[in-house]
């Protein structure tokens, strides 16, 4: 009767009326990201955190599907959940699954960006982008109208039109849990990133709620999208880069180089 008793309590922290409960969003948005590609396949996962607890999607299950007592919750904060060990948990679903092997990922935005919410992806746009600059180990844009929608670090203000986006690109292991470290490593190096990308898997993106995680991912989406769209079209993705200003002695009054002033350099030339 206890161990009854014990399972109706543990279930209380995924019941609720209530649309905007963390296991019921989780359910919601797990359909939705399934219908614009980003998590087919049982891939990607979504995790909220709410002062001291984090719910948590399952692992390896029909994203579109998912139901919320097929939700963790674990305690928050706890030790960081390292890649192969047992964590804490406060609830389990009764059915016999697997907690996100993004779990210790999670944890990383958490811990080192007081995140409230992050979004994995496996979206085709992220992949491709993290192919077309594997050299640099950095996706990099400017000049676009949604980097306006992305935060410095994810948390912070927003950044601008003329502000250049950078997204890293960390290597792919076997398994999703030995990122770990190579995500906290590249987090740690670049603060004001808002995301981390995976080569040849996806990507990584967080916010103090779901609602700014949601909003981040979707805009970073859009403009790995347009940046590999401009990359295969032979078009730079971030202006003037490299561009030395000219000298004020060599400009007019309006800022702008006068006809007689580039004769004159045409006859020295």
């Amino acid at each position: 009767m206890s161990a009854i008793i014990e399972q109706e309590d543990e279930d209380a922290l995924v019941t609720s009326t209530d649309p905007l409960h963390p296991a019921n969003l989780i359910s919601e948005l797990c359909a939705s990201f399934y219908r614009l590609g980003w998590v087919t396949g049982t891939g990607g996962g979504i995790c909220i955190r709410t002062h001291d607890k984090v719910y948590i999607a399952p692992s390896g299950v029909q994203k579109e599907r998912i139901e919320p007592s097929h939700i963790f919750v674990l305690p928050y904060p706890q030790a960081e959940p390292s890649p192969h060990t047992d964590r804490i948990f406060l609830r389990r679903p009764r059915l016999n699954l697997k907690e996100s092997a993004c779990t210790p990922l999670f944890w990383n935005a958490f811990t080192i960006r007081s995140a409230g919410s992050c979004i994995h992806t496996h979206s085709q746009n992220a992949v491709m982008a993290t192919l077309l600059w594997e050299k640099e180990k950095m996706f990099r844009i400017s000049h676009q109208k949604m980097i306006k929608g992305v935060r410095i670090g994810g948390s912070g203000p927003t950044l601008s039109y003329l502000d250049t986006l950078e997204v890293p690109i960390i290597d792919n292991t076997p398994n999703e849990e030995d990122l770990k470290d190579s995500m906290k490593e590249a987090m740690e190096k670049y603060p004001r990133a808002a995301g981390i990308l995976v080569l040849r898997h996806g990507i990584y993106v967080w916010g103090d709620d779901w609602e700014k995680a949601k909003t981040q991912t979707e805009c970073l989406d859009y403009l790995l999208e347009i940046g590999v769209k401009m990359k295969l079209a032979g078009l730079p993705t971030v202006l003037n880069e490299g561009v030395q200003p000219q000298p004020q002695s060599q400009l007019s009054a309006g800022g702008k180089t006068t006809f007689g002033q580039l004769l004159t350099k045409l006859r020295h030339n």
